[in-house]
C-alpha cells in the first residue's frame, strides 16, 4: 500500500490546531461563568413593628426582605415554612399566617443563570391569633339574623332585673356603625323600662380562644351593662354547670369601676371569682373589654391590659367547667342584684358596640 508521508504531517498538523482551538474556546467560556458568578449578597430582614416592647414583630407577621448581590439577576426566597418565591426584584413583603411565635429560616439565593449564592438568616416571628368570627355591625337595620338570637321578656332573670327585654328598634338598632343598645324608662308589658339582650346561641359558639369587645358605656344610675359568655350545654346541665364567663360589668352606680368574673359549680352567684380595675370615661369613650381563654387560664383585659387572670391549681368539673363550647352575649339590664337603685331621674342610656371579634 503507498503511504503518503507528507499528507499525514499535514493532517496530523490541522488536527492539533483544530484541538487547541476548541480548548482554548473552552477555558476562555468557563472562566467567563466564573466570572458572573454572583457575589457579595447582602440580606435585610425587617419585622412590621419590631421594637424593644415588641421583639417579634407586631403581630401581623408581615416580613419586609430587601436583597442585593454583584452579577445577580434573580432571587429566590425560602421562607422556612415551605414556601418558596422567585423575583426580579430586589425587595419582598411576606406576610406569614401560622399563629404564635415561631423561629423560621430564611434562605435567599441570587441567581446569573446557573450560578448562584445563597445566605441563610433566622428570625423569630410573633403572629396575633387568627380571627375567626366578627361582627363589625357595617348595615344599618336590626342585627344581622346569621350572627344574633335574642332573649326577650322580664321575670328578672334570677337577678331581680327591672327591665323588660324586647327585640324592637327602639332598644335594638345597628346605626353608622355601631350596634346600639338602649334601655329605655317606659311602661311596656308590665314593665317599668325596656332593653335588649342578644346573644349567638345557635349560631355562634367556639372553644378556647380571645374576644375582643370594642364599646362605650352607657350612663345612668341602675344601669347595668354586661358583656359575656356562658356555655352551650346549658340547656342540658343547668347554670352554673354550664360555667359563665362575665368579660366586662359595669353598674351606672358606680362609674368607673369595671368588674369581670367567673361563675363555677365552685362559686357562682356572688362569686369570689372576680376582679375590677377603674377606668376613666367608660361612658364618653370606646375601650377594648376582652378576655383570652386557654386551657390553663382565663385572662381578662381593657385595651390590652390584663387585669385578673382565672387559673384555678385544681381543674375539675367544679372549678373549670371551661373545656367545651361557649357562646357570646351582650344586654343592658336595669336595677337588680348589681344594679341597684334606679335612678328615678333615668330615662335612656345606650351602650354602642363598635365590633365583636373572636380569635382563635
Amino acid at each position: 500500500m503507498y503511504f503518503n508521508r507528507l499528507n499525514f504531517r499535514r493532517e496530523i498538523s490541522y488536527f492539533l490546531i483544530i484541538t487547541l482551538f476548541f480548548i482554548s474556546c473552552s477555558s476562555t467560556s468557563q472562566d467567563e461563568d466564573v466570572s458572573n458568578a454572583p457575589t457579595n449578597l447582602k440580606v435585610e430582614m425587617i419585622l412590621q413593628g419590631k421594637d424593644s416592647s415588641n421583639p417579634n414583630g407586631d403581630g401581623s407577621g408581615k416580613l419586609i426582605l430587601n436583597f442585593s448581590a454583584e452579577n445577580a439577576n434573580s432571587y429566590k426566597i425560602n421562607f422556612g415554612n415551605g414556601e418558596t418565591v422567585q423575583t426580579s426584584n430586589q425587595t419582598y413583603t411576606y406576610t406569614y399566617t401560622g399563629s404564635g411565635t415561631t423561629t423560621y429560616e430564611v434562605y435567599v439565593s441570587a441567581y446569573n443563570a446557573e450560578k448562584f449564592i445563597s445566605q441563610t438568616n433566622s428570625i423569630l416571628v410573633y403572629v396575633a391569633p387568627g380571627l375567626i368570627w366578627a361582627d363589625e355591625f357595617n348595615e344599618d337595620g336590626g342585627p344581622k339574623n346569621s350572627n344574633w338570637a335574642y332573649d326577650t321578656g322580664a321575670g328578672g332573670w334570677g337577678n331581680n332585673e327591672a327591665e323588660y327585654y324586647t327585640t324592637r328598634t327602639d332598644n335594638v338598632i345597628v346605626e353608622n356603625g355601631f350596634l346600639k343598645i338602649i334601655a329605655k324608662k317606659e311602661d311596656y308589658e308590665g314593665a317599668n323600662y325596656t332593653s335588649a339582650r342578644l346573644k349567638t346561641q345557635g349560631k355562634f359558639d367556639f372553644k378556647y380562644g380571645k374576644v375582643e369587645v370594642r364599646a362605650k358605656l352607657p350612663s345612668g344610675g341602675g344601669t347595668w351593662p354586661a358583656i359575656w359568655m356562658l356555655g352551650s350545654n346549658i340547656t342540658t346541665v343547668g347554670w352554673p354547670a354550664c360555667g359563665e364567663i362575665d368579660i366586662m360589668e359595669h353598674v351606672g352606680n358606680n362609674v368607673g369601676r369595671v368588674s369581670s368574673a367567673i361563675h363555677t359549680p365552685s362559686s357562682f352567684g356572688n362569686t369570689q371569682n372576680v376582679g375590677a380595675t377603674n377606668v376613666s370615661s367608660v361612658t364618653s369613650e370606646f375601650h377594648v373589654y376582652g378576655v383570652e381563654w386557654t386551657a390553663q387560664k382565663i385572662a381578662f383585659s381593657i385595651d390590652g391590659n390584663v387585669f385578673y387572670t382565672y387559673s384555678p391549681s385544681v381543674k375539675n368539673a367544679q372549678t373549670w367547667p371551661f373545656d367545651k363550647e361557649q357562646f357570646i352575649i351582650l344586654n343592658v339590664a336595669m336595677g337588680g342584684n348589681l344594679g341597684g337603685d334606679i335612678d328615678p331621674e333615668f330615662t335612656e342610656g345606650i351602650m354602642e358596640i363598635d365590633y365583636v371579634r373572636v380569635y382563635n
